[in-house]
C-alpha cells in the first residue's frame, strides 16, 4: 500500500489548525483547558484507586463535593492550595520546576 506523504498532518499542524498558533490567545486557552483537565483525571483515577467517594475527600480537604467534581472535570481553575491539600490526602507528590 503507498501512502501519499503529502496528505499526513504533524499533530503540531493539527493542533495549530484546530486550535491556533503558539502564542495567540486561542491557543492559551486551549493549552489551559487541556492541563486543567489532565489534573483532573490524574487526581480523580488516585482517587478512585484509594476507593474514595468526592464526599470523602471533600470532607478530608475541607473543600466542597461540587469543587472536587468540576476539578476532576477539567471545569474550574484550581488554586494551588486546593490541589496540594488534594494530592497530600491522596499521597500525590506533585513537583513544580522552573
Amino acid at each position: 500500500m503507498n501512502i501519499d506523504k503529502s496528505k499526513l498532518h504533524s499533530f503540531s499542524d493539527l493542533l495549530e489548525r484546530e486550535h491556533g498558533a503558539k502564542g495567540t490567545p486561542e491557543r492559551a486557552e486551549f493549552d489551559k483547558k487541556a492541563l486543567l483537565s489532565y489534573y483532573g483525571e490524574m487526581l480523580k483515577d488516585r482517587r478512585k484507586a484509594l476507593h474514595i467517594t468526592q464526599e470523602t475527600l471533600a470532607e478530608k480537604t475541607g473543600l466542597k463535593r461540587s469543587y472536587i467534581a468540576r476539578i476532576e472535570k477539567g471545569e474550574t481553575d484550581m488554586r494551588v492550595s486546593s490541589f496540594y491539600r488534594i494530592a497530600d490526602y491522596l499521597g500525590v507528590q506533585p513537583a513544580i520546576s522552573i
